[in-house]
């Protein structure tokens, strides 16, 4: 069973890599030609593979996933507390003079 489960494990990241070179750009490829990448893929299943992921593959600039940001929410955004700040202000200073709101 365990040999099963290795041999799945194997087929999908043989799978997995021959994609990954597949749909990476031509020039985000680096150190050898995107062709030569693929051809050391099929190849040389695993050993190229993780030699793509080490070697081949461009990282997005950032540092990964772990570094993405996403929108920001209301209550972090400095302009939104500004504008809140700015139109509590002026609700106060139209009561002082009097004005409706």
């Amino acid at each position: 069973m365990l040999r099963v489960i290795l041999v799945l494990l194997a087929v999908a990241l043989y799978i997995y890599f021959i994609i990954d070179v597949a749909r990476t750009p031509k020039g985000q490829a680096r150190s050898l030609p995107k062709w030569l990448w693929m051809l050391l893929v099929i190849v040389l299943p695993l050993v190229g593979g993780v030699l793509w992921l080490i070697l081949g593959r461009a990282w997005p600039e950032g540092g990964g996933w772990w570094r993405r940001s996403g929108p920001v929410a209301p209550d972090d955004d400095p302009r939104f507390l500004r504008k809140l700040d700015d139109d509590v202000w002026s609700k106060k200073m139209k009561r002082r003079r009097g004005e409706p709101t």
